[in-house]
């Protein structure tokens, strides 16, 4: 079999291997349902009355879907930190298999995860009055889209994962960086009454731009009245989320890899 074959086959072991174990810890699974569904109630209800309701309702959902599938990196920090904790990954080194196949089963797995929480989402979402007002191509481009995200956020955890040195340091390091990254954004409001620098920060945030494509390729346009920024990213929202999540996902595999080779190697 070539290296390609291996690496796929191997890959797709683990991936199984992971899943399967997420019969031992429900909890986290219900965590990665209930918290989006809970963003939804609380930002459609509690604050969209006075930020434009039922069209801020709408416009509120390209923002949950970015936020969703970047929290569900801190499940993949906190599954690697807890494979190499209890020494799943040195019985993966006694293995004929390619390193990249850890790590990748891995992503994989918590991409399966992410895709079960988009539809968790998108329906919780339904029922709030959200629509999607656009051909099925384009909304079928726009859920691509978003697991593309979600699938470089999974190696942003990876590679946080395997630098932590336990894992109760993974699950600090897997949070602290994700509610300025998803806050500091254009994902539930404009960042037009932002101050200068952190509006300039909020406007080429990767979180912002696939939450403004999502709305552009979901035909959810903000409420009446709000400003729009001109800004690049947000001009070119969706080849500029393209080029984020492949830079994303680029710089942390190698990342990534570089510290399993490490690790393995010690």
């Amino acid at each position: 079999m070539n290296a390609v074959g291996r690496l796929t086959r191997d890959s797709s072991i683990v991936a199984w291997r992971n899943l399967l174990n997420l019969r031992r810890t429900p909890g986290s699974v219900i965590a990665a349902l209930v918290q989006p569904v809970m963003f939804v109630l609380l930002l459609a209800y509690v604050f969209g009355g006075s930020l434009g309701g039922a069209d801020y309702r709408t416009f509120l959902m390209g923002g949950i879907f970015a936020q969703a599938v970047t929290f569900n990196a801190a499940f993949t920090a906190l599954g690697l930190a807890n494979d190499m904790d209890k020494g799943i990954v040195d019985r993966f080194r006694s293995l004929p298999m390619p390193r990249m196949a850890v790590l990748l089963g891995r992503t994989l797995s918590d991409l399966i995860m992410s895709s079960v929480t988009l539809i968790v989402t998108s329906l919780c979402g339904l029922l709030v009055g959200w629509r999607i007002h656009a051909s099925v191509t384009d909304a079928l481009v726009g859920y691509l889209l978003i697991l593309l995200f979600a699938f470089a956020m999974s190696w942003v955890g990876a590679a946080i994962g395997l630098l932590a040195r336990s894992v109760e340091v993974a699950q600090s390091a897997g949070l602290i960086w994700l509610f300025p990254v998803t806050f500091v954004s254009s994902a539930f409001v404009s960042t037009h009454t932002m101050p200068g620098p952190l509006r300039t920060v909020a406007e080429w945030n990767p979180v912002s731009a696939t939450a403004t494509a999502v709305r552009q390729l979901f035909g959810n346009p903000p409420p009446d009245g709000t400003p729009v920024s001109t800004a690049w990213p947000v001009a070119h929202a969706l080849p500029y989320a393209l080029g984020c999540a492949c830079l994303i996902t680029t710089a942390f595999m190698l990342v990534s890899l570089t510290r399993f080779r490490r690790i393995t190697l010690a």
